[in-house]
């Protein structure tokens, strides 16, 4: 019955088809928390999310995961809790684990359809995109959703037609002054919307954001996984049935 209303609109076969896919995220802050919800609740069954920080006051503001009462616990526990309570059949694994050059090995990144990048740190998110690309995996990337407001201006592209997004920028100049190169091309949610913060700085700089804009970058990775199964489920049955299709 979880599922009843997403099946008129996909049917039981593709159900089943976004059952079976295995998805891991990395990072479940502004943009994973919301891209994990959305997935769970679209019927994906075989999900890891990884992220090392615990939830702070800070994050309240955009996080699902952040409320006056998960303050101080790891932000993928908290998460692997809710997604349980939304479907109790899910196969959550939560890693309270950073991704980098050194840990990356641990997770198997090839045993995956589909890899989510949330990452901010820039060495780190490089890394992850590089390894991703070379797996058999789908990658989909968040750029940077910090000092964005406007829904309107939310968009996807390839990686190197982004255009306007400073990470991306700063992703490109990385990898050509490197001289290493994604192995394939992969998609990425961005903005050109470029604010300024107004408000006073904290010790460490941090740039503003706010609950809309994070929450819709993580959605759309999430549509972006849901259509790709959709249109690979359509091929397939194609192959099986060229009749039926026609």
């Amino acid at each position: 019955m979880i599922f009843l209303r997403e099946a008129l609109l996909l049917g039981t076969d593709t159900l089943a088809a976004i059952a079976s896919r295995r998805v891991i995220i990395f990072g479940v802050g502004g943009v994973g928390s919301w891209c994990a919800e959305s997935l769970v609740r679209s019927g994906i069954h075989y999900l890891t999310i990884v992220d090392s920080d615990v939830v702070c006051a800070s994050n309240i503001n955009r996080q699902l995961v952040a409320t006056t009462k998960t303050i101080g616990q790891p932000k993928v526990e908290v998460l692997r809790e809710r997604l349980l309570d939304i479907n109790p059949a899910a196969h959550i694994t939560a890693l309270q684990a950073i991704y980098n050059a050194d840990t990356s090995p641990s997770f198997q990144l090839d045993t995956y359809d589909y890899i989510i990048d949330a990452i901010d740190s820039l060495k780190d998110k490089a890394h992850l995109i590089l390894t991703a690309t070379g797996t058999p995996a789908t990658l989909f990337s968040s750029m940077g959703a910090a000092l964005k407001m406007n829904p309107e201006k939310i968009r996807v592209a390839e990686f190197w037609k982004v255009k306007g997004c400073p990470l991306a920028a700063a992703l490109r100049r990385k990898f050509k002054h490197e001289k290493t190169f994604p192995s394939k091309k992969f998609k990425a949610v961005y903005s050109e919307e470029l604010l300024q913060n107004k408000g006073p700085q904290t010790e460490q700089r941090v740039n503003g954001t706010i609950c809309h804009a994070t929450a819709i970058f993580g959605f759309t990775l999430a549509g972006l996984v849901m259509q790709d199964i959709v249109e690979k489920a359509k091929r397939e049955r194609a192959k099986e049935n060229p009749e039926d299709e026609a």
